[in-house]
């Protein structure tokens, strides 16, 4: 057989030796540091994560905090879009009243000039008629009074007229 497959004592031992010592040499050498950098590693990752995780929940109350925000916004705009139409039905309202008691106030106020303006020319027509009728009635006269029978006549005339009216 090889002797590589058989190995001897001595070579199982002094291999041994070496790899112990390689141990020995890489722990007080290289493996505080190793593992110094993969713990460093850990605890960046680890802080990483942290404030990724406040950053996320950071975020998420500044959201819901904005949300809230516009809703109170929207609410404020509602609430002054239902004043401003209060206050313009009011307005309006107001307006129609005011016009309807103006209107009102004019059209009394024609009436009554109206009514003014009838009874002025009413009294100016009954003065015109006595006038024409005083003027009438004294050229008839003076035509009539000259004959006894003509008075008498005309006085009958005049009864009857009177009766009609």
């Amino acid at each position: 057989m090889n002797p590589l497959v058989l190995p001897s004592i001595g070579l199982v031992f002094w291999t041994s030796i070496a790899f112990i010592c390689l141990l020995i040499i890489l722990r007080k050498f290289a493996w505080k540091p190793i593992l110094g950098a993969i713990h460093e590693r850990e605890q960046s990752i680890d802080e990483a994560l942290n404030k990724a995780e406040l950053a996320k929940q950071e975020m998420t109350r500044l959201t819901s905090q904005n949300q809230d925000l516009m809703q109170q916004a929207r609410a404020e705009r509602d609430e002054i879009l239902k004043e401003a139409k209060t206050l313009k039905d009011g307005i309006l309202n107001e307006a129609k009243k005011q016009a309807q008691v103006e209107g009102a106030k004019l059209i009394e106020k024609a009436k009554i000039e109206i009514e003014n303006q009838k009874k002025a020319a009413l009294a100016e027509v009954k003065d015109q008629v006595s006038s024409l009728s005083l003027e009438i009635a004294e050229r008839v006269l003076r035509t009539q009074l000259d004959d006894k029978t003509k008075q008498e006549a005309l006085v009958a005339n005049l009864l009857k007229d009177v009766e009609l009216n």
